[in-house]
């Protein structure tokens, strides 16, 4: 079964990919981070960089694109597709009311007629393969019984199923029926995705699904790093792995960012992977205050330095 890394906005950018896959890897695809394109076809400087081939060297990263208009959507896919990309990923999926109050993202579940319009318009002229990732639904699962007449009538590359709707966020047990009934009626490739956070959740997929193609993994891997190595029957996390990951991390967002931006970034990490650690809180909040690189090299150091690894790391939906 295969597996795949989820993109998850501002956190699984290129340096992280870069160094997650140096350090642990175990990922058959890194999905990017979405883009939003507009009629300019015009991407910030950070995006560019993002979606950049020469920062994607040696992965099979997938561009993943956010849009209403088919027009936009083709106009980037075929640009990802002349940069070298084999595949784009179709964002039906993200519950931000940022992305929602727009009408993308999940929102687009809403109306069964404008979303087949806008499906016919992209794999009509489609540039190269394109799979989905989508919600179960907008307000209620019901709504997944009229969704799924929908995808089955297009060449959906690989169908990315979070068994939640929009309006559940990341609350909530996800229904895990929703994707048995996608096994039975879909044809294409189904990827699983949502509450994978240890080993016996992806055992739980692979022995109740075995006719999946893969799962999607996101938060339960931000926590804990090496759980696919664990999965396929390696290592299970070890400290020094930990300590290793966040110090490649650091050092390579300061090749990049300035200390500020870079002390940023990790306060992020910080907080995922404390996930997985019996710790001092107050070990963590000086880590987490610091603003400084002296600072927060020095409050990580000691939160390390005391910390030990939970025999169940807690899960990041807990928070």
């Amino acid at each position: 079964m295969r597996v795949y890394f989820a993109p998850l906005e501002g956190v699984t950018d290129a340096i992280f990919r870069r160094v997650f896959a140096e350090t642990f890897g175990g990922m058959d695809k890194y999905f990017l981070p979405f883009v939003s394109p507009s009629a300019s076809q015009s991407y910030t400087l950070r995006e560019e960089y993002d979606f950049s081939p020469a920062q994607n060297r040696g992965l099979f990263a997938v561009p993943q694109i956010l849009a209403k208009n088919a027009e936009y959507f083709l106009g980037a896919a075929r640009a990802f597709r002349d940069m070298g990309y084999t595949e784009v990923n179709l964002n039906l999926g993200c519950p931000s009311g940022t992305v929602t109050g727009k009408g993308k993202g999940s929102a687009m579940l809403r109306d069964g007629e404008a979303l087949r319009r806008f499906l016919d318009a992209v794999y009509a002229d489609a540039p190269l393969p394109i799979s989905i990732k989508t919600r179960i639904g907008y307000d209620d699962p019901l709504e997944w019984e009229a969704l799924l007449p929908i995808f089955a009538d297009y060449p959906i590359h690989e169908l990315i199923i979070h068994s939640r709707t929009r309006n559940q966020l990341y609350r909530g047990t996800p229904c895990h029926a929703a994707f048995g009934r996608a096994l039975q009626i879909l044809h294409c490739p189904l990827i699983y995705n949502g509450d994978l956070f240890d080993v016996d959740d992806l055992r739980r997929i692979e022995e109740n699904y075995p006719d999946a193609s893969g799962m999607m993994l996101g938060r339960g891997v931000l926590a804990n790093p090496a759980l696919v190595r664990a999965w396929r029957g390696g290592e299970a996390l070890q400290m020094a792995d930990l300590t290793y990951f966040h110090d490649q991390l650091l050092r390579a967002y300061l090749t990049r960012w300035p200390e500020s931006a870079a002390v940023g970034k990790m306060h992020v990490f910080l907080r995922y992977f404390c996930h997985c650690l019996e710790y001092s809180a107050r070990a963590f909040r000086d880590a987490m205050k610091a603003n400084s690189l002296e600072a927060y090299q020095d409050g990580a150091a000691a939160l390390f330095a005391q910390a030990v690894l939970k025999t169940h790391p807690a899960h990041p939906k807990d928070e």
